[in-house]
């Protein structure tokens, strides 16, 4: 069962409960189930429980939460691997800003998640919670199978194609993409530097706002106000065949639930630089990651796994000049979407083509890549599952820095799926 930050994080402060009790429920559920799932590759319960019994945490915004954080961010404290035997054993000798900030609202970092190698879309080492016979999805497995599994209420991973709305839709939980460079990336490993953004994972919508409100201190809670009535826009990509019988019934069964709760929902054409765009996301992140992963490459090519060295290969043949093209096409494409989308409406699409396939793939991108290139908002809304019991994940996408709005959007359609019945049984539950 998935804990509640929110609840969680209230109980503390009302002095129901201690930290010291979230870190030792915390770590049953990963006695109990990480040695078949995989979801750590570090952590460290005996400096969690020490950190816990510090005075003061109750009164930070995180409370003394528990956290995971993606082995691509820089820890002094545990090591980071990137998912490559090229660091094994690396110890930095700071955290990243994202780990220190996280630190300095009272979370308790637990520990790293997995990640496939260098955040790329490298078959992943974990299982899915739901289902150990099918992939978590990548790149954020860790991140997402530890939420999922209930041995921390909120984990960190990063997405430069889809690698948090994807794992979350996998493993049934929330995922929240923010704006790009709403969350602080130094001291995370960089892949592709226009594209890689600070997501995080937590069991519903309102805990991933309060987490998000936590770390960033801004106004990004949607608990104890009202939900606004948004305009759900549905846009029908030349991908949208792409989602299986099982998306394409998710997404009608919301739709009915948003409108029976009151939002206006409609369909809404894109343009066809929308279609360039996603063709330029590819050559934009491979060329990047040629560069950014240099060093690796150039000296330890070796060392690389299959997939990320084609990768790297593609990114070495792409031009400069093809690269400013796809550069140009994204940047009249976030004008464009500027135009498109008016505020107080949001997009809902599939997360994910549908449920987790089996095996330890990453997963497909395909309705992911167009929301990265624009830095647009997303969130996966969880709730829905296929005829075998596994997670669907639908996506609510917003203008540019309207993250609390998307926020809003996304717990709106999540309590509307809730209240028509449809939701899958595993609920959150807090610590007793």
């Amino acid at each position: 069962m998935t804990l509640s930050a929110l609840d969680l994080a209230r109980r503390v402060a009302a002095g129901e409960i201690t930290p010291r009790s979230v870190v030792e429920r915390c770590a049953e559920a990963i006695a109990g189930r990480d040695a078949e799932i995989g979801a750590f590759v570090a952590s460290d319960l005996a400096a969690a429980r020490r950190a816990a019994d510090a005075p003061g945490l109750a009164a930070l915004p995180l409370a003394g939460l528990p956290v995971g954080m993606k082995d691509i961010y820089d820890t002094a404290d545990f090591p980071t691997a990137h998912g490559s035997p090229i660091y094994a054993g690396c110890r930095p000798v700071a955290d990243a800003a994202m780990v220190a900030l996280t630190r300095r609202a009272g979370g308790i970092v637990l520990g790293k998640t997995a990640t496939a190698e260098f955040a790329s879309n490298a078959p992943v080492p974990t299982r899915n919670p739901r289902n150990l016979a099918h992939t978590p999805g990548g790149s954020s497995c860790g991140s997402a199978a530890a939420v999922a599994a209930g041995m921390v209420p909120v984990a960190f991973g990063s997405q430069t194609g889809g690698s948090v709305i994807r794992p979350a839709a996998f493993c049934g939980i929330a995922g929240f993409k923010p704006s790009y460079g709403l969350l602080p990336t130094p001291g995370m490993k960089c892949v592709s530097w226009s594209f890689d953004t600070v997501g995080l994972f937590a069991a519903g919508v309102a805990d991933l706002a309060f987490a998000a409100a936590a770390v960033s201190g801004r106004d990004l809670r949607v608990d104890g106000r009202p939900l606004p009535l948004p305009t759900i826009a549905l846009a029908r990509t030349h991908l949208w065949d792409a989602a299986s019988a099982d998306m394409a019934s998710a997404i009608a069964q919301a739709v009915g639930a948003a409108e029976k709760a009151g939002a206006t929902v409609k369909d809404i054409a894109l343009p066809p630089i929308f279609e360039q765009a996603i063709a330029a996301h590819q050559t934009i992140a491979r060329y990047e990651a040629f560069r950014s992963l240099a060093f690796e490459y150039d000296r330890h090519r070796e060392q690389l796994g299959s997939v990320v060295r084609d990768q790297l290969d593609e990114g070495a043949a792409v031009s400069a000049d093809h690269y400013d093209d796809a550069r140009r096409t994204a940047s009249r494409a976030r004008q464009v979407f500027l135009d498109t989308l008016a505020d107080g409406t949001v997009i809902l699409t599939p997360s994910a083509t549908g449920a987790a396939p089996r095996g330890n793939e990453s997963g497909a991108a395909a309705f992911n890549r167009l929301w990265s290139l624009l830095g647009t908002p997303c969130v996966n809304v969880p709730g829905l599952a296929d005829g075998q019991g596994l997670p669907l994940g639908l996506q609510i996408v917003g203008r540019f820095g309207r993250d609390r709005f998307t926020l809003a959007a996304a717990a709106f359609l999540e309590q509307a799926i809730e209240r028509t019945g449809l939701a899958q049984s595993a609920r959150a539950e807090s610590c007793s």
